[in-house]
């Protein structure tokens, strides 16, 4: 499981890099599809990824707005201050038992932490694929997605 994080980290940490192609206003114009915007999808992603590991943990959720984080410095910066926190709760989370059920405070049924996982890793990928069609649509090369080809 460990490896999809890494992994999705790596591919997430290239779009920041393939972000620096684009001027401001290009990360912030609006787009058919996905959540909006090239800056805003990957706001989100941090964003969905944070609240998850904080509904595993029991803990409340911490709404960020984004007017808060509209430059692609701060939205990697954001990436890599919740990462590093991130890193050490998934270690304990993964040395528990993943079955158990959770509450979190935005949604009325219960999952189990393993369903948490499994959907944080596939929502960022999901919206990765977002991003390279824009991408493409923008006449760009999109950030290599291969699994196989990284060293994890």
């Amino acid at each position: 499981m460990i490896k999809f994080f890494k992994y999705n980290w790596q591919v997430r940490d290239e779009w920041f890099d393939w972000c620096n192609l684009l001027t401001p206003d290009e990360l912030l114009k609006d787009r058919r599809g996905g959540v909006g915007n090239i800056l805003y999808t990957l706001f989100h992603i941090i964003d969905v990824e944070y609240s998850w590991i904080r509904g595993i943990q029991g803990k409340d959720d911490i709404a960020f707005p984004f007017a808060d984080y509209n430059t692609l410095e701060k939205v990697k910066s954001l990436s890599d201050t919740f990462r590093n926190e991130i890193v050490v709760d998934l270690k304990t989370i993964l040395e528990e038992s993943r079955e158990e059920l959770v509450n979190v405070s935005w949604d009325e049924d219960k999952y189990t932490k393993d369903e948490i996982l499994h959907h944080i890793i596939a929502h960022e990928i999901h919206h990765i694929g977002q991003l390279s069609v824009w991408a493409r649509e923008l006449d760009l090369r999109p950030v290599h997605t291969n699994f196989i080809s990284r060293k994890l």
